[in-house]
């Protein structure tokens, strides 16, 4: 089941982005400059706009149908095809353009003509091949069921714009319904009991979405705990617990650096001359491990802390707290009927009266009955509730065939799934986009926004508002939503739920692809529609291959943090290529000679000899 939802979870979003393409003058512009059937262009627009009248019905319908599960999916292949297709258009006229400009022998041009010919023709027969498997799937409407939407009640992305995202969610979350967590935890801290463990182990165990960091990031927090420990440590664990990585993570944020070591006994001889003699607090956040030879690796070198020092573990699984031979163990339950209505209200209302439309409330009361008691739910779908204010919108949350969605066969939770379907389309594909982050990865507003901006996600319609603004408004959005949240770090970041890491894997499917391979060449001749690649961090990367040049439809290519010394005169050939990051490449040389033939958005030379300004920004036109 979790596979076949997955063909719909993103079709408004796709169609969306394919409209505003379609629309593009720049498009019609091509098709007229080269006597090419611009009809075809207008016909695309018109099935694609028929094929979105009923994508809202198939979307709740897929839930129960598998028909319409199989339809979305084809549909949204279909339509990737067609934005493979207008790649590559804009990928033509950017060669076409660089090469007028340093062609001046005339022996060339034949030939260069007639390779456009040859183009065209390809150009217009995929686009008929498109429509024809368009058209043959919108005629299946009938059998299917499927009724053409009027009022979905999903949000458009002027709701978006006019928006503002009220700040009380911005800083620091509020507790409901934890007070007592909270004091058991704090006074387990603040102890000086041991019980034989040293260092002692609290657990904090429940499932997913039930608030267990939350509640430990306001302990945390507590300036009490500020004097009682002299080294305090947060480090994500997620479900890959490696012990090089554990330890090396815990390393870094006790000293605040990066440290590169590969040696395990040299990671933990540097962790043992920190921690010897001082009091620490280490919160291992959602650990998994089950494997008890692992977990007593990374104690090693923890038990060098001086006595009182103390370890918290937060996990869903009580046999993970079984194997870290916890001291104690809190069990997290759901919240109360009371607590979960002041959260939601919270959320759905802001500062606003909840009693000032008793309709609005009644509904509500209902659907917080549908989150049954998880936090993550609650804040959710309130936040969702938020940018709806009529009646009918709120019945049509309650009523949604997506409560039906069983967790058992994919593990979303149906309010997650459903705050997603009811985000307006632009803003559906920028957090589907948040696949390519791994559990826990903390990431940057600006650097993201760009991203989407590179892949043509955001749209500018307002003359008042630059790209880049209106893309920090579609993440402000999801921020005020609850589909993001600013880590527990000293600088501004950002990170994801795991909850919502899931939910983002499952809508945006098999886009996103990690390797550990070394072969570099065979990844760039395997993979030739890579729109975003990132090989950050490759110490083993010494030169980057010619065959990079084949990757046509590349946008984003990050190099950071690698030990190349130059790039191949091929990545001039990359007209698509929007952002290029070589962040700390000490060994980097310089740029290509016909460097300039590319129209970047972003170049970052930071950290490198080449130029010291930490971002130029590139404008561009289209």
């Amino acid at each position: 089941m979790a596979v076949a939802l997955v063909g719909g979870a993103l079709l408004s979003a796709f169609l969306q982005v394919a409209f505003d393409r379609l629309a593009s003058r720049q498009v019609l512009d091509f098709f007229l400059g080269r006597k090419l059937d611009e009809t075809l262009v207008s016909n695309l627009n018109t099935m694609l706009r028929c094929i979105n009248a009923y994508a809202e019905d198939a979307e709740q319908k897929q839930v129960r149908d598998s028909r319409v599960k199989a339809w979305l999916t084809d549909v949204k292949d279909v339509v990737l095809d067609a934005e493979d297709l207008l790649d590559e258009i804009d990928y033509e006229l950017s060669k076409a353009e660089s090469e007028s400009q340093t062609c001046t022998c005339k022996v060339t041009v034949p030939f260069f003509n007639a390779a456009l010919s040859s183009f065209n023709r390809k150009i217009e027969s995929r686009m008929r091949q498109i429509l024809e498997k368009l058209e043959y799937l919108a005629g299946l409407k009938g059998d299917l069921g499927l009724k053409e939407s009027t009022d979905s009640g999903v949000g458009s992305v002027s709701e978006v714009l006019q928006r503002v995202p009220s700040t009380s969610l911005l800083g620091g979350s509020v507790l409901y319904g934890r007070n007592d967590d909270k004091e058991v935890i704090f006074n387990w801290l603040m102890s000086d009991i041991e019980n034989g463990n040293h260092p002692s182990v609290f657990s904090i165990v429940g499932m997913g979405g039930m608030g267990k960091t939350t509640l430990m990031q306001h302990v945390y927090n507590d300036s009490k705990i500020e004097g009682k420990f002299d080294i305090k440590a947060w480090v994500y664990v997620s479900d890959d617990f490696d012990v090089l990585k554990v330890s090396r993570a815990i390393l870094d944020t006790i000293t605040k650096s990066v440290d590169d070591s590969r040696e395990l006994e040299m990671v933990h001889g540097r962790l043992r001359d920190f921690l010897t003699g001082k009091r620490f607090l280490l919160v291992l956040d959602d650990v998994w491990n089950k494997k008890q030879k692992q977990w007593e690796a990374l104690q090693t070198p923890l038990s060098y802390g001086a006595q009182g020092s103390k370890i918290v573990v937060t996990t869903r699984d009580m046999k993970v707290a079984s194997t870290v031979r916890s001291n104690k163990i809190h069990l997290l339950r759901q919240l109360q009927d009371d607590h979960c209505w002041q959260l939601f209200a919270k959320h759905a209302f802001h500062d606003e009266n909840p009693q000032s439309n008793s309709h609005c409330k009644a509904i509500g009361m209902k659907i917080v009955e549908k989150c049954k008691g998880l936090p993550l739910a609650l804040s959710t779908i309130g936040g969702l509730l938020h940018k709806k204010s009529s009646i009918l919108q709120w019945e049509s949350v309650l009523t949604s065939e997506i409560w039906e969605f069983s967790e058992e066969d994919s593990e979303i939770i149906p309010a997650l799934l459903l705050s997603y379907h009811h985000l307006p389309a632009q803003l559906k594909r920028c957090f589907a986009y948040c696949v390519l982050f791994p559990k826990g990865y903390e990431f940057d507003k600006e650097d993201l926004v760009l991203l989407w901006m590179a892949e043509n996600f955001v749209q500018c319609s307002q003359q008042n508002m630059s790209m880049l603004e209106v893309g920090r408004q579609y993440f402000d959005d999801l921020l005020s939503r609850s589909f993001f949240q600013q880590s527990g770090g000293e600088q501004m970041y950002y990170v994801m739920h795991d909850l919502l890491n899931d939910l983002a894997k499952y809508v945006g499917g098999d886009f996103c692809f990690r390797t550990s391979s070394t072969f570099i060449n065979d990844l760039f001749l395997k993979f030739k529609y890579l729109r975003v690649l990132s090989l950050s961090g490759n110490s083993s990367l010494t030169e980057v291959p010619d065959s990079i040049g084949n990757l046509k439809h590349l946008r984003s290519l990050d190099l950071s943090c690698t030990h190349i010394r130059k790039l191949p005169d091929s990545i001039c050939s990359l007209y698509n290529l929007q952002i290029l990051k070589l962040r700390y490449c000490a060994h980097f040389g310089g740029l290509p000679l016909n460097f300039n033939k590319l129209k970047l958005q972003l170049l970052d030379l930071s950290g490198t000899d080449v130029n010291k300004t930490a971002m130029t920004l590139v404008s561009r036109s289209r």
